[in-house]
């Protein structure tokens, strides 16, 4: 019998009709006998202490629970090392009604339990709380502006040695720009907001239902913070309304929810308010300095970046901002420098491809402007400069297919057609101007472990503690299973998103579909070669003596390839097996081989954009992403992540930025009627190109990451685009109508 291919075959979601029917239940809709519900108040300063707090007034109104606070709250772990997780930074982290302190606008100072959400938002008003306020800063530039503030970090991940004499080759060169590049500080919207549903069960062990992305990192968070063993806690997170980065740490509301339960011995329900969503992890804002050489052939002769970004002032929030530069085009001479500028703010976090989509995207706007300093082609100028080589590892790349990915993604855009020169291209009163910019994200693996098991009725369970946060990984597990055993693909379930289950990281960095479908695929091998054990046990078994490579799944039965008449069913196989079921178990780990290249999904973005040439209006109608991201397992869930990433890169380019009044240190615009992020109607025509990309040596898979890469470039093909149209450099994202009109 033929053996079906799944893998490369752009099938629906596994998970899609739960999510479009409703019958998917997300961490607040889970039902829970005699719930009550928690709600978070906010404290109105940036900095200072609690002087008093008064919940007389809350807790008379009837149904009004308790008012659970620094004064009256369970014992909690009192070491910094115990509220520590697997995406934490160095410092102190956050414990939410610790103590009276106040480190960031916004921190969580009270929790009001009542039998319904409305209530308990109702008491929160009738709380009173006093504090003493004391000075502080929430202004980034303040904090770059005074030099004794910024922390200068030197890890070789974030801050990568420099080469060369790069200032000699600068003052040499023909063609130089120098400018600093600013990102506004962006916040995490997705479209469910943080939620637990904590289940409280006898004997006081707890089930939780948590937005996050990575069950067992919250289920080990909470077993230290609460001095609970892990059985007695299990973490749950099936489904996912998008997280992006925003799930990689346990949210506070978690600890407030587990807290309350503990404390009253009932279930808690507790989910953050569209404005609570900006009082936690974030895009930190950012400063690059950028200078740039090249000589008369357009070839880059001298590369600095040095770039500074923001942090809270009880933990060190660092990202791989400056590297991309020095990675991604060969230099001979380049120098890197990286500080923190501390703030009263909450520490910031990972959002969807941390440090490269600030800095690649700050790093290619300036690119763009030394090609048209260079009297080059922005593409042409990025063509010469190719390397075969990362510069900054000194090693070769795995595969780079950056040339292919520029060449068809300029032929799919017509690129040809562009004129050079900045604001010859028009269409009555919009201005057009076509962009392209370099993106680039890092091929990571991690150790993971799955199980696959033969149920009784024929089905094979692959199972893992991963999460799908919308990439589809429910998907692209079942498709690697399917091709693993050759079986059909709707002969697979796949459970997930369970602390129960083998162990899994985080949801991050863009490496669960080739780190989970390198387990899935060991413990699929390993299952069939126990099944093949098994049926070799059945009494004068046809199949006794033979290689697992020599036989196939099929229609309930387990068969030779070469003589199909020698076959053994899987019922049978089970019956002689002793059990019901019969499981494999297999860990992946990364070897170190991989340290001898560098590994890469690289990209090109090209993009047209129109603007208004009176009212400095700018749409996007277009938009062309060539991407060389090894094998796709299904195109379709792929090319959904590439879309989705260059959509947020769509709102870094033109919308998103948090408004902070910097006297109270509040962020103003906290709500989806003033912070701005791409709608429907925002939204062009987005093509996606999957460039062939054959690489035995990324993962045993030849899988690369793809879900981080859509937005690294995307911003600033956009921005480079808006200089064609209109002859202004703008480098300070996002591009606003105020900046063009200036």
């Amino acid at each position: 019998m033929a053996t079906t291919v799944h893998i490369g075959d752009p099938m629906n979601r596994f998970d899609g009709v739960e999510k479009v029917t409703g019958a998917a239940r997300y961490a607040a809709e889970r039902p829970a006998d005699g719930l009550l519900h928690g709600f978070a108040i906010s404290s109105p300063i940036a900095k200072g202490r609690i002087s008093s707090i008064d919940a007389s007034a809350a807790l008379a109104v009837p149904g009004i629970v308790e008012v659970i606070t620094h004064l009256n709250r369970p014992h909690v772990a009192s070491d910094d090392s115990s509220y520590d997780d697997d995406a934490a930074p160095p410092g102190s982290p956050l414990r939410p009604l610790y103590d009276e302190t106040i480190r960031f606008s916004g921190q969580p100072v009270a929790l009001v339990v009542a039998e319904t959400p409305e209530l308990a938002r109702y008491g929160a008003s009738l709380v009173a709380v006093s504090y003493d306020a004391e000075p502080h800063n929430t202004d980034f530039e303040v904090a770059v502006a005074d030099r004794a503030t910024p922390r200068v970090v030197r890890s070789h991940a974030m801050n990568p040695p420099d080469r060369g004499d790069p200032q000699a080759a600068f003052n040499a060169s023909p063609f130089r720009i120098s400018g600093d590049y600013r990102l506004k500080a962006e916040y995490h919207n997705p479209m469910e907001m943080h939620a637990s549903t904590v289940i409280w069960e006898p004997g006081g062990k707890l089930t939780v239902y948590d937005k996050d992305q990575g069950s067992q990192n919250v289920q080990q968070y909470l077993a230290n913070v609460f001095n609970l063993s892990l059985e007695d806690v299990r973490v749950l997170n099936p489904y996912v309304g998008g997280a992006f980065g925003s799930g990689l740490r346990p949210q506070y509301q978690v600890y407030l929810a587990v807290l309350a339960a503990k404390k009253l011995e009932r279930s808690v329900r507790v989910v953050m308010t569209r404005q609570q969503m900006f009082t936690h992890v974030h895009r930190p804002a950012a400063v690059q300095c950028v200078s740039l050489a090249a000589d008369e052939h357009g070839k880059l002769t001298s590369i600095m970046i040095d770039a500074t970004t923001a942090t809270s002032r009880y933990e060190d929030h660092s990202e791989a901002v400056v590297k991309w530069g020095g990675k991604v085009y060969g230099c001979e001479n380049a120098s890197f420098g990286y500080a923190l500028a501390p703030l009263d703010i909450s520490t910031p976090g990972d959002m969807r491809a941390p440090g490269a989509a600030t800095g690649m995207n700050l790093f290619e706007i300036a690119i763009d402007e030394l090609a048209y300093a260079a009297g080059k082609d922005p593409l042409e100028f990025r063509m010469i400069n190719f390397s075969d080589r990362d510069p900054v590892e000194d090693t070769p790349y795995s595969s780079k297919a950056l040339m292919e990915a520029y060449r068809e993604g300029a032929a799919k855009f017509g690129w040809a057609n562009r004129s050079h020169a900045p604001r010859s291209m028009r269409d009555g009163k919009e201005l057009i101007g076509w962009g392209v910019a370099t993106g680039m994200w890092e091929a990571l693996l991690m150790q993971t472990t799955a199980r696959a098991t033969l149920q009784a009725d024929g089905m094979f369970e692959i199972a893992s503690a991963a999460s799908d946060i919308g990439t589809g990984t429910y998907t692209v597990m079942a498709q690697v299973a399917a091709d693993s055993l050759g079986v059909p693909v709707e002969s697979i379930r796949v459970k997930l998103g369970d602390s129960d289950l083998p162990t899994s990281p985080l949801e991050g960095g863009s490496w669960m579909a080739a780190s989970t479908g390198a387990a899935v695929d060991l413990a699929c091998k390993a299952l069939k070669k126990k099944i093949l054990d098994a049926a070799a046990q059945v009494h004068q078994s046809p199949l006794a003596g033979v290689s697992a490579d020599d036989i196939e799944l099929g229609d309930g039965m387990i068969l030779m390839k070469a003589d199909p008449s020698r076959a053994v069913s899987l019922s049978d196989a089970l019956k002689a097996s002793g059990g019901t079921s019969i499981s494999a178990e297999e860990t992946f780990k990364p070897t170190r081989d991989r340290k001898k290249m560098s590994h890469y999904a690289h990209s090109a973005v090209f993009a047209e954009v129109r603007v208004d040439e009176e009212l400095g209006v700018v749409r996007v109608p277009r938009i062309v992403c060539a991407a060389a991201a090894g094998r796709i397992i299904n195109p379709k869930t792929a090319g959904s992540q590439i879309i989705g990433g260059i959509v947020m890169g769509l709102g870094m380019a033109l919308e998103e930025e948090a408004l902070t009044d910097h006297r109270i240190g509040r962020i103003m615009n906290h709500n989806l009627a003033e912070y701005h992020v791409p709608v429907h109607a925002d939204v062009g025509n987005i093509d996606v190109i999957f460039v062939d990309e054959p690489d035995p040596h990324v993962s045993p898979l030849g899988v690369k990451g793809l879900g981080e890469l859509g937005i690294v470039g995307a911003a600033a093909a956009i921005a480079n685009g808006i200089f064609h149209a209109t002859g202004k450099r703008i480098r300070d994202l996002p591009i606003t109508i105020d900046k063009l009109l200036a």
